[in-house]
């Protein structure tokens, strides 16, 4: 019999994979009496974890939403894909939640074997947005060593590339992380030229921490953002595209995805909204759903479709 640890970790593991087990069937899995099964439940709610119990013939377990987010036991393959959710969220994939985003991600990779490191780096190429303006996209560990800086509040030494191409050495006080217009940058104190800088992360190679904790020192801005954008980081506009489609939202709502918002207007027709910081996107996004639409706006999209559907007719030899 495994030892009690490993049979609880053994047990939420089976819990999360399946929504409901019957009692007998999962004593066998852990090869465990009922009774040490139920003793063995019971460990998880003290917890924090809410397995409901049934009696009867189909009595057996299920674990149930609770009013707290409790600790997960993955698998390689499911933390592998969290991981790559949770970057390319990081990336600006979803609007709102990139330093929630980051965040999260840099726990689950800190724990994470390298085998399953590797395999989130290998991946990563084809399932981030790539970077925009020409930028290179972020190494994992250059994410997560930041990340990890700014949160123990430890100083950072790193190389880094200027606009013009030069390349210094720098020694920083890391501050945060702000993604803007699918690019990531870091806010710090250098402590060489003795003021705050923005770092683009694209540009930035080999960070490592020196172990040296400071005390944070006072922004001099509302908050990372706003400090970034202070000088001189400008986000391109978001073309706000809305078109009408006709198909059913659950079918136009399964060939998008997520990064779009997806209303019913009827049993045929739905409002789809994108927001883009470039036309390439919508129009490619809507020629994947296969089905007729009306451009409701901006002006400057229908302009881009019409030029489009020019190259493709000339392209037919018609």
């Amino acid at each position: 019999m495994a030892n009690t640890s490993s049979r609880t970790l053994r047990l939420l593991s089976l819990l999360q994979t399946h929504r409901h087990w019957p009692g007998g069937e999962l004593a066998d899995r852990l090869g465990v009496s009922v009774r040490t099964l139920r003793r063995d439940i019971d460990r998880l709610r003290e917890l924090g974890y809410p397995v409901e119990a049934s009696r009867g013939v189909e009595g057996g377990y299920r674990l149930t939403a609770g009013a707290a987010l409790p600790p997960l036991v993955l698998d390689d393959e499911e933390a592998v894909a969290l991981a790559i959710g949770l970057r390319a969220a990081a990336q600006g994939a979803v609007t709102g939640i990139e330093e929630s985003s980051i965040r999260a991600f840099t726990k689950v990779v800190q724990v994470m074997p390298a085998r399953l490191r590797r395999r989130v780096d290998a991946l990563r190429v084809v399932t981030v947005p790539s970077v925009e303006g020409g930028g290179r996209s972020v190494e994992t560990g250059v994410l997560t060593a930041i990340a990890q800086a700014c949160r123990d509040e430890e100083r950072l030494r790193f190389s880094y590339t200027a606009r013009g191409g030069a390349r210094s050495a720098r020694h920083v006080e890391p501050h945060g992380l702000v993604s803007l217009g699918y690019r990531w940058y870091m806010v710090a104190y250098d402590l060489t030229r003795q003021d705050w800088r923005n770092f683009r992360l694209d540009r930035l190679d080999d960070p490592h921490s020196t172990g040296e904790r400071f005390r944070r020192r006072e922004l001099p801005a509302d908050n990372a953002a706003a400090f970034v954008r202070s000088r001189g980081a400008g986000v391109p506009a978001l073309h706000s595209v809305e078109v009408l489609v006709y198909a059913t939202a659950a079918a136009v709502r399964t060939r998008i995805g997520p990064w779009a918002t997806v209303e019913e207007v009827d049993e045929q027709r739905c409002r789809v909204r994108m927001a883009s910081q470039t036309l390439d996107w919508p129009a490619q996004a809507l020629g994947n759903v296969g089905a007729e639409f009306e451009v409701l706006g901006p002006p400057e999209f229908i302009d881009f479709i019409r030029e489009w559907a020019a190259r493709f007719t000339r392209a037919t030899g018609s």
